[in-house]
């Protein structure tokens, strides 16, 4: 297939990118770059079943055919891109949105839309199946990446019904891996940097919160899934294995060997209690389950992290 990655160069992105082309697909992925990067496709570049296209997609996509499918990424992902950028934020989640949904309209192209457990905020069901309807503060100061996901996924479902645009929704559950940027917030390189450069592991809270942490190879094979199936979804992706965030930085103060302190800080507004996903939907329509843990997921991105010493002096940015 000829496929369509917006947000290509991010961290999921271009793991998909590499997937797809492994697999014999054609990929042309396009990214702003405004949060992804050269680097996550630098292996790719040299290769015929790839095509990097420098792009805004919340301006409309000028791009020959034919195209099998759209697999939409693009959007800042983590707390401080999405702060720093509310607007664009919005901006790719609405009119983003609605350009690659029009694109996969014009190709006839399956169009898949990355959304997130954002969507059902701080949840009051646990764990959370796809017909849970959410716990979401619309003027909270998570709401820009938050409501624009919901936003994003009401689009994709009315273009489906008016215009029988062949649609599917994933709602991804926290996933990490090797290209995540050390500053860019989320809990796993937070603490991985802290970790590795001898400073105390910021956990916020009392440490009882929990995340269920999903490997990055994991993900992106029910991604492809779901590009390869008819389902409509919304289907969650995401590891059923529940940590709490004071297990976590201790797990991984022992995969990293680190002698650092932990330190607790202030809950910052709206961070979710619990986040633990219902995956039958995506075992039963996909055939997908996560099959890596999170210790060997943990230690394989500490691996990669060890071999690239300069991802580790960029400055982190907690929230």
């Amino acid at each position: 297939m000829r496929i369509l990655v917006t947000g290509g160069a991010g961290f999921l992105g271009s793991h998909l990118c590499d997937a797809l082309v492994a697999r014999g697909d054609a990929v042309v992925c396009v990214d702003d770059l405004s949060t992804g990067r050269t680097g996550n496709i630098a292996r790719l570049q040299g290769e015929t079943a790839f095509e990097f296209v420098e792009a805004d997609i919340t301006r409309d996509l000028d791009l020959p055919g034919p195209f099998a499918a759209v697999a939409h990424l693009a959007s800042p992902a983590s707390p401080p891109q999405y702060l720093r950028r509310p607007l664009q934020t919005l901006a790719v989640g609405s009119s983003g949105t609605e350009n690659a949904l029009r694109f996969a309209h014009r190709h006839q192209a399956r169009f898949v839309l990355a959304s997130t457990s954002e969507v059902y905020g701080d949840p009051h069901v646990h764990p959370q199946p796809e017909d849970y309807w959410g716990h979401v503060n619309p003027i909270g100061p998570r709401s820009v990446y938050d409501e624009a996901k919901r936003f994003a996924e009401a689009l994709t479902s009315a273009h489906r019904t008016t215009l029988e645009v062949d649609t599917g929704i994933v709602r991804i559950f926290n996933t990490y891996g090797p290209r995540m940027s050390i500053g860019d917030g989320r809990i796993v390189t937070n603490f991985i940097g802290q970790a590795l450069t001898g400073r105390p592991l910021t956990v916020y809270g009392d440490g009882s919160q929990t995340r269920s942490l999903c490997y990055v190879d994991d993900l992106v094979r029910g991604i492809i899934a779901m590009i390869d199936s008819t389902e409509p979804g919304p289907i969650n992706l995401g590891n059923t294995e529940e940590y709490a965030v004071g297990s976590l930085a201790e797990l991984i103060l022992e995969v990293t060997g680190s002698a650092s302190a932990i330190e607790y800080l202030p809950l910052p507004v709206d961070d979710p209690a619990r986040r633990r996903p219902v995956i039958d939907r995506a075992l039963e329509r996909l055939s997908w389950e996560p099959e890596i843990g999170v210790r060997e997921g943990i230690r394989r991105t500490v691996d990669w992290f060890r071999s690239q010493p300069g991802e580790l002096i960029e400055p982190l940015n907690c929230a």
